[in-house]
């Protein structure tokens, strides 16, 4: 069974860095798309990065470019996320997600992402 299991989420002082990390297995990593997602409360869960985990192909939100770096460790089968110049605005649940189903290129951020962690919590305070 395909398993994701995020960590390095926390609480840090605006302005401060986290690095998030997702562990796969389950499935043959660098098959896939991979993103991150995130949801606040009371908001929509969006698409913060992903990564075309066989060529490595990066996406990010708008919002994020700049301050957030996805990357991925193929022979540890692990995605991260490197969250610098944090804002409040950024406080969320984060999820790692995975999309085996090729074509996967298609929805880097939309939520039909076939497999989905726990998510780690961040906490951004001003």
């Amino acid at each position: 069974q395909v398993q994701l299991v995020e960590s390095g989420g926390g609480s840090v002082q605006a302005g401060g860095s986290l690095r998030l990390s997702c562990v796969a297995s389950g499935y043959t990593y660098g098959t896939d798309c991979m993103g991150w997602f995130r949801q606040a409360p009371g908001k929509e869960r969006e698409g913060v990065a992903a990564i075309v985990t066989r060529v490595g192909s990066t996406y990010y939100v708008d919002s994020v470019k700049g301050r957030f770096t996805i990357s991925q460790d193929n022979a540890k089968n692990t995605l991260y996320l490197q969250m610098n110049s944090l804002m409040p605005e950024d406080t969320a649940m984060y999820y790692c997600a995975t999309d085996t189903r090729a074509p996967c290129t298609r929805r880097l951020f939309l939520p039909e992402y076939n497999y989905w962690g726990q998510g780690t919590q961040v906490t951004v305070s001003s």
